[in-house]
């Protein structure tokens, strides 16, 4: 699964970091996508502060983690939804209502399922963490 999608490899190293507590988590895959789940995960209180270090090899994700993640993963296949039926993969991915959050990829970008639900537009899930 981590081998050719790149977001579930950054969130599985940073779910392995989580729970070998440690305070720091390195990542390879560099990509908008991943940058934009990340700052989600970050206004959420879910990791720490992130940065991009230049490597002769390319770029590294560098994520300070404040140990609140408990799972986190990649949502597989990437259900089309629409405005109106977000509750039953949140009964599906999240352990109880108004805890934890799922990511969605929408025509306006990527934004966690609450801001699809004001805005009352649908998406294709990608993402969640609690």
């Amino acid at each position: 699964m981590a081998l050719n999608d790149p977001l579930a490899k950054v969130l599985s190293n940073i779910l392995n970091a989580e729970t070998k507590g440690k305070k720091i988590c390195f990542s390879k895959p560099v990509s908008k996508v991943i940058t934009q789940v990340l700052d989600i995960l970050k206004s959420k209180k879910y990791i720490g502060s992130y940065k991009i270090i230049e490597d002769k090899k390319g770029e590294i994700i560098e994520i300070n983690l404040i140990g609140k993640i408990n799972k986190c993963g990649v949502i597989k296949p990437r259900y089309p939804v629409k405005k109106d039926g977000f509750e039953k993969f949140e009964k599906r991915y999240l352990p109880a209502k108004g805890f934890g959050v799922i990511i969605v990829s929408t025509h306006k970008g990527i934004m966690p399922i609450e801001e699809t639900q004001e805005q009352k537009i649908g998406g294709r899930l990608i993402a969640y963490c609690y």
